[in-house]
């Protein structure tokens, strides 16, 4: 029996895991963290639920409808659209053919013209037909050049793309790789954005009881010092222990994939983003139902999302959840950040006032995803970049997303069953 060792518990190497296990390996998954999950954790504390940063599914990605059971997640959804907001303005923007109700708000928001809107429909067209083998090959440009060719006005581009995308991307400069749009709004198109009742972290849960089940040993707390050739396989060097095995996936994120494997491909660039978790009374609940609100008129913070609304588990009874996303690393206090959040709320809100806005929680997050500008996909790692039965696994070989994790975790898998 072939026996692979995969390091690291994220969503890549849970998935790896599972598939070499079904296939008739003997798995290790050692996983240095007390948990699995690696960017994709949750924590419950005092009622609420706590994604590690802001996190959503979009339920049209073919990996997690391969990988996941969406039924089993209980899975809550955002309305389609969004709530645009400025100082002293909100309105509505959503898909008409998916939102009927919305469509009055939609046809009357100042922030988009005729002529958006027939580009917006342009786009719909354009890329639902789009093959998904044909998104991530040939020339590139940014998302911002990408709007531009297709007639979008400056202003909606800076009121809706730049906040949204900037939300996805975590660039508001629309700097990032156009297939990344084009992949994305596909998806968005045709699919939901969700999180599961019990927070993103159930995502991995999910995958690891799987794995399990599959006959994989999951250890954690177990982190890997070293790997190197051995005469017959590969060699394993955790603290005081070296164990050698047929086969090793890496699985880990791209800094530690560097230390452990001399791969230069293997991208360090990173965008970072804060979130912080703030709580209101049921009684004063904001009025975008279930869409995000995304600031329309300036950029912080980028975009507050009102998960108990989507999600009431996210919270207790009588307290309303919203999480509210700074792009880029801060270095300004937490409380200084739930200022500015409590002041946009404010000029979004006139007529409210918000001094019961609780901060609850606040996640710094350095590396949220690697850089990917126009073109980055020519120069990721193959799975099979490293030498020896060394394999890679992790979104840094697809793109950055849960697509790319859970997409690179199965292609790892079939390179070791294939070789």
């Amino acid at each position: 029996m072939t026996q692979v060792t995969v390091v690291g518990g994220g969503l890549a190497g849970l998935v790896a895991a599972r598939h070499l296990a079904a296939d008739g390996a003997d798995v290790e998954l050692l996983e240095r963290r007390e948990s699995v999950g690696g960017r994709v954790r949750s924590r419950q504390i005092d009622g609420y639920t706590f994604d590690r940063g802001f996190q959503v599914l979009f339920t049209g990605y073919p990996a997690a409808q391969r990988e996941l059971d969406y039924r089993d997640l209980d899975l809550q959804y955002f309305t389609p659209g969004a709530t645009l907001a400025r100082p002293g303005s909100r309105s509505v923007l959503a898909d008409p053919r998916r939102d009927p109700a919305s469509l009055t708000e939609t046809l009357f928001n100042a922030n988009v013209s005729f002529g958006d809107m027939t580009s917006l429909l342009g786009l719909w067209r354009e890329l639902a037909n789009e093959d998904e083998s044909e998104v991530f090959v040939g020339e590139d440009e940014s998302i911002d050049e990408f709007l531009r060719d297709r007639g979008f006005s400056n202003r909606f581009i800076e009121r809706f793309f730049a906040p949204f995308y900037g939300g996805i991307t975590l660039d508001r400069t629309l700097a990032t790789s156009a297939a990344v749009f084009r992949y994305t709004f596909r998806m968005l198109a045709g699919g939901s954005i969700a999180v599961p009742a019990a927070g993103m972290g159930a995502i991995a849960d999910q995958l690891a009881d799987a794995a399990r089940e599959a006959g994989v040993e999951i250890t954690l707390d177990s982190e890997v010092e070293a790997i190197e050739g051995a005469r017959d396989g590969v060699a394993v060097e955790l603290a005081g222990e070296s164990r050698e095995t047929d086969a090793v996936v890496v699985a880990a994120d791209p800094k530690q994939a560097s230390e452990l494997i001399d791969v230069a491909s293997i991208p360090t660039d990173a965008r970072g983003c804060v979130t912080q978790y703030l709580s209101l009374p049921t009684h004063q609940r904001l009025d975008t139902g279930k869409k995000l609100l995304l600031n329309a008129g300036g950029t912080e913070p980028n975009h507050v999302a009102p998960l108990s609304a989507v999600a009431p588990d996210y919270s207790p009874a009588g307290r309303e959840l919203l999480s509210a996303t700074f792009l880029g690393e801060q270095d300004r206090s937490d409380e200084e950040l739930a200022k500015r959040t409590r002041e946009a709320l404010g000029a979004w809100y006139p007529e409210r006032r918000f001094d019961d806005l609780e901060l609850l929680a606040t996640d710094r997050i350095p590396f949220a995803q690697f850089a990917q500008p126009p073109g980055f996909y020519r120069d990721l790692p193959s799975t099979n970049a490293p030498d020896g039965n060394v394999y890679l696994a992790g979104d840094y070989t697809n793109w950055s997303s849960i697509q790319g994790a859970l997409e690179s975790g199965r292609t790892a898998a079939h390179a070791v069953l294939d070789s």
